[in-house]
């Protein structure tokens, strides 16, 4: 038997059927009525509005039509833009030749700052900039600051876990080339283009954000277990300085499958840094740190680097500019990583050059292609002219780039305050000649252009009592930063190297200080 149809519903039909013809109507006259083509229908529209109000002779009449009118203009106004963004989707849509697959392809090659710009342009690529798949690669970095947490956090979120490359921060300006020594170190008040910043926006006001990025910048990487950063392979940080090293730890352990890591001007240790990344990151393959304290960072200790070694045997590319290494440690990463084929220590204090001796042999170092060791202030002549004579004999034969340039000279064996500035010890010619693959860079001054060491004092004393940014200057540009302590080097004593001299890979014993904060 077939059922009854509800009462209820059968009622309401023929008033829905009439309903909306009526409202199509009202809406059609009325839309009419205000047709610009019609003397003063702003002043007809008011006028009608007046005598509807006049009609009604309680006051709270009256105040709930202008409600119910201002609630049916708001209506109107959110009705209209819909439509019209709906059309212009519409004509996008047809007028777009690429499929929304292929757009959002094509999105995903885009830098981020483009992104956003797109995504604002329709609704049609709002949707599609929205996939996770354009925020694979994500490149906040600026000249200027005009990045703030709120911005990092929302990109990241949008990446998901599609997220495998994120670089944020302050650059200085692009390197001339892939080798260059230019110190990426910079601050906001040495930055290149400062006319459209003002310093009122490092201040968090009320109703405005404020352009810094600060140590919680890296949080999203870490919320959901970790899931943003799960596939995370890339990751630059440049000068942000309000980073320390709780945070920039806690968003490496989010990161296990990271193989690029680039740290630049952070107010960060060396030790923790490279322990947290020994813990967390066993896959690396590329790790670049230039510290923003030139010389002064002496934290790094054997047990570390041993475990660097053993635990990230995959590394090929290090470069570790501006911190105080001695010769022993930096034979135990050289010598420790069997691929290691980049090996940059610019700027970095205490390096003699012991640590090249035999490094060509099958025990490792025999893989490098590059080797980096421009304004090493403690370099020695004499060990140089020993490592020109292994090349000679034939060792690193992949070696293809070499820069050994000084801009204060060469250290003498007895003394580094004798500098040697156009060696007769060291076979340029010979190497340049028989070595003709590898692209030899040794730049030296004039004799005599090497600054009084009263002087250096005496300018990091005057650098010490004044802005933060002079300080940053100094490193931008790759000038000595020495302390009054840090100044009294003497030859092996000063360098660092008193606690192991030999050239062999021999863990020495650590100062007392060391196995106390070892312990810590």
């Amino acid at each position: 038997m077939a059922k009854r149809p509800c009462p209820s519903l059968t009622s309401l039909i023929p008033s829905i059927v009439m309903l909306r013809p009526s409202m199509d109507d009202l809406l059609a006259a009325f839309l009419d009525t205000a047709d610009p083509d019609t003397d003063s229908p702003s002043l007809s529209i008011d006028l009608s509005f007046e005598r509807l109000l006049e009609s009604l002779p309680r006051d709270d009449d009256q105040s709930l039509l202008i409600d119910r009118a201002l609630n049916l203009s708001s209506l109107l106004l959110e009705a209209a833009k819909r439509s019209a963004r709906k059309r212009a989707s519409k004509h996008n849509s047809i007028a777009w030749a690429l499929p929304p697959d292929l757009t959002i392809k094509v999105f995903s090659m885009l830098d981020t700052q483009s992104l956003c710009y797109a995504a604002v342009t329709c609704s049609m690529f709002n949707k599609c900039a929205m996939d996770p798949m354009c925020y694979a690669n994500i490149d906040l970095r600026t000249v200027v600051p005009k990045v703030n947490n709120a911005v990092v956090s929302t990109v990241i979120q949008r990446a998901g876990k599609s997220l495998q490359s994120l670089k944020l921060g302050i650059v200085p300006g692009p390197t001339a080339s892939p080798w260059s020594c230019q110190s990426l170190v910079c601050t906001i008040r040495n930055s290149v283009d400062v006319s459209s910043f003002s310093w009122n926006d490092k201040k968090t006001r009320q109703g405005k954000e404020s352009f810094i990025l600060t140590r919680t910048c890296l949080h999203p990487l870490t919320v959901e277990s970790g899931a943003a950063g799960t596939l995370l392979r890339r990751l630059h940080l440049y000068n942000i300085e309000r980073m320390d090293c709780t945070s920039l730890c806690m968003a490496l352990s989010a990161c296990p499958s990271l193989l690029d890591l680039e740290i630049v001007g952070l107010h960060v240790e060396l030790r923790q840094t490279l322990m947290s990344v020994s813990l967390s990151c066993p896959l690396i393959e590329r790790l670049f740190f230039e510290s923003s304290k030139t010389g002064r960072d002496d934290s790094l200790k054997s047990p570390t680097c041993i475990d660097l070694v053993n635990n990230c045997p995959h590394l090929t590319s290090l470069a570790l500019r501006g911190f105080k290494l001695p010769d022993y440690k930096i034979r135990i990463l050289v010598k420790g990583f069997r691929k290691l084929k980049y090996v940059d220590f610019s700027t970095s204090y205490s390096i003699t050059g012991t640590f090249l001796r035999n490094l060509g042999s099958a025990a490792g170092g025999n893989l490098l292609e590059v080797l980096i060791l421009r304004d090493c202030m403690h370099l020695k002549e004499v060990e140089v002219a020993r490592f020109f004579s292994a090349l000679l004999g034939g060792d690193l034969k992949f070696l293809r780039h070499l820069d050994i340039s000084n801009r204060e000279g060469l250290a003498s064996d007895g003394d580094w305050y004798e500098r040697c500035y156009g060696s007769s010890i060291i076979p340029l010619k010979q190497v340049s000649e028989v070595r003709q693959d590898i692209c030899l860079l040794a730049e030296f001054p004039s004799e005599g252009s090497f600054i009084d060491i009263d002087q250096m004092v005496d300018s990091e004393f005057n650098s010490e009592i004044s802005l933060p940014s002079q300080l940053s200057s100094h490193a931008s540009d790759g000038s000595l930063l020495m302390s009054s302590s840090d100044s009294s080097y003497n030859s092996d004593q000063g360098s660092g190297n008193e606690e192991g001299h030999d050239s062999g890979y021999i863990i020495f014993e650590e100062s007392s200080d060391e196995v106390d904060f070892l312990a810590v």
